[in-house]
């Protein structure tokens, strides 16, 4: 008793009535909202505070690379921004150099995956393109790349030329070119046989307007969303390479060589080695999770 029947003509809650007709469309489902991840926050976070105090270390307060600011194998102290991470094995301050070391550290892994994208893109367009002996030849370049492991062609690299900025940032542009070169190779066979490109092709379009202007603005997203994961590798592969001492040269600071300096007195200045590498995983695992939310985000092979 007392309940209410509902009528013929009364819409159901959440549904829509198509005008002039009695039948009922599909119901409206609201939009379920993104929802990022804390730690991609912080990431990006930790990435816009690292990328400034990078860029503008000369303007900051802090002493110069080479300047002695106190006793040597001081650890982390509050009170003087100069020890503030404590001294090295000399008494340079440990902040300076852990700045000037992310200077080096992103201009190369950036500039070395910047590179990586250049020619791996040139090269997988044409062979994702052209396709018959030119994606043969394309192929052919990037399993010979992929034949010799990254550390393995870096430690050629330096070992047959001296250990320089120059070298290292050729030597991690060849590391990363194979990871473009088959990201771009892939997308571009696959956005080769959509409608536009055809009908490009049917009105006469030339091939370079065609890769340039159809295929290239469809494959640049996916290739930019892998950008910080490569640029994350590459830098953990400069500090490999610096903590063996081929990378880069002194008295440049590098996170790896920084590493290296102290690993030697680990036990007793446990601080010179636990700052730099406690830098080096935070910078490398924000990073990895931006890439991350950048691929889930603007890869569209995921999405389609």
């Amino acid at each position: 008793m007392g309940r209410k029947h509902r009528t013929g003509t009364e819409p159901e809650k959440g549904t829509n009535l198509d005008p002039g007709t009695d039948s009922v469309a599909r119901p409206v489902v609201p939009r379920g909202r993104r929802r990022w991840s804390v730690l991609v926050w912080l990431s990006y976070a930790w990435i816009g505070i690292l990328i400034p105090i990078a860029i503008f270390a000369p303007l900051l307060p802090i002493p110069v690379i080479d300047a002695v600011v106190g006793p040597p194998r001081q650890p982390p102290q509050l009170g003087s921004i100069d020890l503030l991470l404590g001294t090295d094995t000399t008494g340079r301050s440990m902040l300076t150099r852990m700045v000037n070391g992310a200077r080096v550290s992103l201009v190369v892994g950036a500039a070395s995956a910047a590179g990586g994208v250049a020619v791996g893109t040139f090269l997988g367009l044409l062979g994702g393109y052209f396709r018959g002996w030119i994606d043969r030849i394309v192929t052919l370049i990037a399993d010979l790349l992929l034949s010799f492991p990254a550390l393995v062609l870096l430690l050629a690299i330096t070992a047959i030329f001296s250990p320089s900025v120059p070298t290292l940032l050729v030597g991690l542009a060849l590391a990363s070119t194979p990871t473009f070169l088959r990201l771009a190779r892939a997308n571009t066979m696959a956005w080769s046989s959509r409608e536009f490109v055809r009908a490009a092709r049917n009105i006469g379009a030339s091939d370079a307007r065609i890769l340039s202007r159809e295929i290239l603005p469809n494959v640049v997203p996916t290739l930019a969303a892998y950008l910080p994961l490569v640029v994350a590798a590459l830098i953990v592969a400069e500090g490999s390479l610096s903590f063996l001492g081929l990378g880069i040269p002194p008295p440049t600071p590098s996170w790896g060589g920084m590493i290296s300096a102290g690993a030697a007195e680990l036990r007793t200045v446990p601080h010179l080695v636990f700052v730099p590498a406690t830098v080096l995983l935070i910078t490398v695992f924000a990073l990895n999770q931006a890439g991350e939310h950048l691929r889930r985000r603007f890869d569209r092979t995921l999405q389609d």
